[in-house]
């Protein structure tokens, strides 16, 4: 086991002591509107090694005291009030862009190009790999990373 490697430290931690341990680092947000995709899903960051937290609308991540904090984005496109593209043209608008992985159940390819263009990072369909997530959420990391030095 490389423990160079966070996931593999994250593993050994996890035998040792017998319970889940999420390293500090980076927040991964994720907004859907369905509770069972978004404990699913952070599940699988956690596991990952990445902390996470979860928001059921765009509203409760706007109002949280933790969005300062966000270094991705992983939303819904198809919530109420507020899509995820939206979410993420809004926080562009307001000088607050976070690198944004966008998920729907229902792929529609004017709707995925017009997301890419608007710079998202990830758009998938649902259901999804978990390495394909994990491979869009460590490029939206690096790529922020990249952006604030």
């Amino acid at each position: 086991m490389d423990l160079s490697d966070p996931r593999g430290l994250v593993s050994l931690l996890n035998k040792r002591i017998g319970r889940s341990v999420v390293l500090k680092g980076p927040l991964i947000a994720i907004i859907d509107d369905d509770e069972s995709m978004r404990d699913t899903t952070k599940d699988l960051l956690e596991s990952a090694g990445l902390s996470a937290a979860t928001f059921a609308s765009a509203a409760g991540l706007l109002k949280s005291r933790r969005l300062h904090r966000v270094s991705c984005l992983i939303a819904d496109m198809r919530m109420p009030t507020m899509t995820g593209l939206e979410l993420h043209q809004h926080l562009v608008a307001s000088n607050h862009a976070i690198p944004t992985i966008l998920m729907t159940a229902y792929p529609d390819e004017r709707v995925r190009a017009q997301a890419m263009k608007a710079n998202v990072v990830c758009y998938l369909t649902k259901p999804f790999e978990a390495e394909e997530l994990l491979n869009c959420v460590r490029h939206a990391i690096r790529g922020r990373e990249i952006d604030n030095p």
